[in-house]
């Protein structure tokens, strides 16, 4: 029992000894959750009761943390000794001691010199307060509101105006034209307003008005309010209420649509193409007052175009947009990038076929219009096949002139008004002599 008793009391003893050697050892060894690679990225260390943290690279997420501990101790015991160096005197003649003298009082001059430059170009590192000037205003509106993606809007719009089987008004043109590049202003600037934190990574936008703050987001707004609302005022009660709802929606679709997809899905492509493809539809709107063939038609032509265009533009791109975090087709599905391009080039063909047989154009025009069609689509052949940046830089710059082309040659081609307006006299005339037959 005495035996019993002694143990009993050696053993509560040694229980708070046992109890500070296990916390020293979970001390000396402390395993965080933070080690597994499905967790975090990051993971804790301890070290002679100093915590430190580094980043784990991707490329050894398989290996074992517990493998990378023992790695990292015995780096830490490593330690890596410089011996010095003892000075050896020995006489130099009067000839060196001359040259070295020179050297130093030399080599002190410019680091005199260099001191005052680094100094100011650290000075220019430093954070500065942008100011305003209301000269440079005009220029950062211009860039606020992609004032060249702007004027491509408005020469497709008023290509679609001109394209309209209807005698010309120049009040109506104009209005229209005035409308439409206000509303593509609005759309630019508030797609602007919504990427700041996207473009400031991406070596293509990192200079925008509003990434740089040459400008503040309430100027932003306020000027895309101050385009959009009097732009769509203008295609409502200046031109017709269709076309005025178009510009409308084609806001909305772009900022409220387009932008945010950018980042969630590859069929951002195919919504912005629908955005391109509007502004034809509504010069054609502008100056019918209706929807027809024709209308689809050249909204249909727009819309296959952009395929080629932007896939070529984002192929060249691609590190930009994965740095932005944008999901575009040429970043996550690079195959079916160059196999869209490819088949809208050839799309192209079909459109330009099917003019004449809506009676928009003569028949001349699928003729003339084949060998700029057929050389975009050996382009998009060739960039599907090769799929590098040589391939892609050609068809980019040849998507640029041969939109123009193509509307220019649609135009010299159009059916005019007279004959349509002969032929309709015509059918009437047959067929009022038809009704006369019948009749008794």
């Amino acid at each position: 029992g005495l035996f019993v008793w002694h143990l009993k009391n050696t053993g509560i003893r040694q229980i708070p000894c046992q109890f500070v050697h296990l916390c020293r050892v979970a001390n000396n060894r402390l395993i965080t959750f933070q080690y597994f690679n499905f967790l975090k990225r990051m993971y804790v260390t301890q070290y002679n009761k100093d915590l430190s943290q580094r980043a784990k690279p991707k490329s050894d997420s398989v290996a074992s943390p517990f493998r990378e501990l023992q790695q990292f101790d015995q780096e830490k015991k490593v330690i890596h000794k410089i011996r010095p160096i003892s000075p050896v005197h020995q006489p130099l003649p009067e000839t060196s001691s001359g040259n070295m003298l020179r050297e130093m009082k030399s080599a002190a001059e410019t680091e005199d010199s260099v001191t005052p430059v680094r100094a100011e170009s650290k000075d220019n590192r430093q954070w500065k307060e942008m100011k305003l000037q209301l000269g440079d205003l005009p220029g950062i509106l211009a860039r606020l509101s992609k004032i060249k993606l702007t004027a491509l809007v408005v020469s497709t719009a008023s290509a679609g105006f001109a394209m309209a089987p209807v005698p010309f008004d120049l009040t109506c043109f104009l209005l229209a034209s005035l409308g439409t590049g206000l509303a593509s202003c609005a759309a630019n600037s508030i797609n602007q307003f919504f990427e700041v934190p996207f473009d400031s990574n991406m070596n293509r936008t990192k200079n925008r008005p509003l990434v740089r703050g040459q400008i503040s987001p309430l100027l932003a707004v306020c000027f895309a309010a101050s385009c959009g609302v009097p732009g769509i005022a203008l295609l409502t009660l200046g031109v017709n209420p269709l076309t005025g709802a178009l510009g409308a929606f084609n806001i909305f679709l772009y900022t409220c649509c387009y932008t945010p997809m950018k980042r969630m899905s590859i069929a951002n492509t195919w919504v912005g193409a629908v955005v391109g493809a509007i502004p034809p539809v509504m010069g054609w709107t502008a100056a019918t007052g209706s929807l027809d063939a024709g209308a689809l038609l050249l909204g249909g032509i727009l819309y296959s175009w952009q395929f080629p265009h932007f896939n070529a533009l984002s192929w060249s791109l691609r590190e930009d947009y994965s740095r932005g975090g944008y999901c575009m087709m040429s970043v996550t599905h690079p195959g079916l990038c160059r196999r869209v391009a490819l088949r809208h080039c050839l799309a192209l063909i079909g459109l330009s076929t099917v003019a004449p047989v809506l009676d928009i154009t003569t028949w001349t025009f699928p003729v003339i219009s084949l060998p700029i069609n057929l050389y975009i689509s050996y382009l998009g052949f060739r960039f599907y096949r090769d799929a590098d940046r040589s391939s892609s830089r050609k068809l980019f710059f040849c998507s640029l002139w041969h939109l123009p082309m193509l509307l220019l040659v649609m135009f010299t081609c159009k059916k005019s008004f007279l004959e349509k307006e002969d032929k309709g006299d015509l059918l009437g005339g047959n067929h009022g002599r038809a009704m006369e037959i019948r009749l008794p």
